[in-house]
């Protein structure tokens, strides 16, 4: 995230919090701490950066794009 009042800095992450509180926090019932923790942990780890597209990642998951980006660099 970048500095106020630069919105395209932020994009990727204002999207990456929206989804990530439309979809656990919001719905979430009361819980302690420790298990906030760990579904959000879980919710980054094997939701978010495993089955989510991205179309800044040209619609690809960021463990594909990150992959795809290590395959390069051991290739050059």
């Amino acid at each position: 995230m970048s500095r106020k009042a630069n919105c395209w800095d932020n994009a990727v992450a204002e999207s990456f919090f929206r989804t990530l509180k439309s979809e656990l926090i919001y719905p979430m019932k009361e819980k302690s701490m420790e298990v906030a923790k760990i579904e959000v942990f879980e919710f980054i780890e094997i939701w978010y950066n495993r089955k989510t597209i991205h179309a800044s990642l040209g619609y690809m998951t960021p463990e594909e794009y990150g992959i795809q980006l290590n395959q390069h660099r051991n290739a050059a």
